[in-house]
């Protein structure tokens, strides 16, 4: 059984070190023969010596030539990997140490009990601030309000190879690669984990970014969306509908008019009609763009983002 392990990298180098260590700790116990796969995110820093130097597992760094982002990078370097053709598993886990070594045994567990499934960490815990933790739930919230769909993993996943020649050929996985997934409809399933500690350096994911990747996890699910917003939109135009109605008939057959407030309120349901009105044409909009453009698809496209692919430890 080979496994290649995915690291998407940017400016973490201190953190890598010591999951690299912790991740030879772990392997060096299994049966398995394991490959580590770096992808370097056009850092602005350069690589340590230590990693450079790097011995004891056969480890490869994909130096990109622009920074694309934690997605994408992953993105290229599962399809990299792919395309190599050396490994019969993939497994997809973060440089901060938040997705732990310790786990890969399990993951590796689910993987065989769940035959040609792609199984992800489903998170029991997390470590991060209350601040952070309180807008994370609600964007888990708006998430399954908007598509329908409730959300639990993130990027920590293995597949089977079998899988993957599917997943790289997911032009939705360029913006958020396990709602990707979700979209592909390619069987999936998840075990309980809990997230780990960073184990150095400070976390990017700030509220920005968090707001970025939620973004791109909606984008993802853009039809679904549409139609919901759609739907809601019409359901606004019914009830402006009757709205009036109801102030027109109040107006004109019954005693408990009050001067000025027909009119007032046949204006504000009005120009809620106008605002979904424009909604719709706004989405409609969306959705014919979005159908009419061309995709990327990262297994004919990933080699532009490559500049080199250095092997430090074969």
């Amino acid at each position: 059984m080979k496994v290649n392990i995915v690291i998407p990298a940017f400016n973490d180098w201190e953190a890598l070190l010591l999951l690299l260590e912790e991740v030879y700790a772990v392997c060096s116990q299994q049966e398995a023969q394991f490959k580590i796969t770096v992808v370097n995110d056009c850092s602005t820093r350069a690589l340590t010596s230590e990693i450079t130097g790097w011995r004891r597992l056969p480890l490869q760094i994909i130096h990109l030539n622009r920074n694309v982002g934690h997605q994408r990078a992953i993105a290229i370097g599962i399809t990299a990997v792919k395309y190599a053709n050396d490994s019969d598993y993939i497994l997809v886990m973060d440089a901060d140490g938040e997705d732990k070594p310790s786990d890969i045994p399990q993951m590796i567990k689910g993987t065989l009990n769940n035959p040609g499934f792609i199984v992800f960490a489903r998170r029991t815990k997390r470590y991060e601030s209350f601040l952070f933790r309180f807008f994370y739930a609600i964007y888990k919230m708006v998430f399954r309000l908007l598509t329908g769909i409730s959300i639990q993993f993130g990027n920590f996943c293995i597949m089977p190879l079998s899988s993957l020649k599917h997943v790289v050929n997911v032009s939705e996985i360029w913006n958020h690669f396990s709602g990707g997934i979700i979209k592909s409809r390619m069987k999936y399933t998840s075990i309980p984990l809990e997230r780990g500690r960073r184990l150095a350096g400070e976390s990017k994911m700030n509220f920005s970014a968090l707001i970025i990747h939620g973004m791109s996890a909606v984008s993802v699910h853009i039809e679904t969306v549409a139609v919901r917003l759609l739907l809601f939109s019409i359901s606004m135009i019914s009830l402006a509908i009757i709205g009036i109605l109801t102030v027109s008939g109040i107006r004109l057959f019954t005693p408990f008019a009050i001067p000025g407030w027909a009119s007032f309120l046949v204006l504000a349901f009005s120009i809620i009609i106008f605002q979904a009105f424009l909604i719709s044409l706004f989405l409609v909009f969306v959705v014919l763009t979005y159908r009419t453009q061309k995709h990327f698809i990262p297994a004919k496209d990933y080699q532009d983002f490559i500049d080199t692919i250095e092997t430090v430890n074969g």
